[in-house]
């Protein structure tokens, strides 16, 4: 995906998200970014990025790539606008009649009258052809 020319690229992103550059079989993360770093467009380099917690509005996050020619020249940049979303699943794990999302029995089951976590009952079966 990178523009006829470019030799190299470099990463900059918002503070919500994680990247990770892997050349040549070494993984570089988060603090090589700040001080510039440039990487070679190398077969087999991966750019992986993401984001350890939900966001506070839809693309409240970005990684943008700059690309560069021979020289350190900027050719080109491409972005992307990242929205993280937050799924957990909260349950009535002390049985109390209360759904809380951060209960301490959440993580665990015990069976009996004075047990405590979740029963899940889940449809595995094709509604719809």
């Amino acid at each position: 995906a990178a523009p006829a020319g470019a030799v190299s690229f470099g990463v900059k992103h918002t503070e919500g998200v994680s990247v990770e550059v892997v050349c040549q079989g070494r993984a570089e993360v988060g603090s090589a970014f700040d001080s510039g770093t440039r990487w070679p467009l190398d077969e087999g380099t991966v750019l992986r990025f993401s984001m350890s917690q939900a966001s506070t509005e839809v693309n409240d996050n970005k990684v943008t790539v700059s690309f560069y020619a021979e020289g350190g020249q900027p050719i080109n940049q491409a972005g992307v606008f990242l929205t993280g979303i937050g799924i957990s699943l909260d349950v009535d794990a002390d049985q109390d009649g209360v759904v809380e999302k951060n209960n301490p029995n959440k993580a665990s089951w015990t069976w009996g009258p004075e047990g405590h976590g979740a029963i899940l009952l889940v449809s595995c079966d094709k509604e719809t052809p």
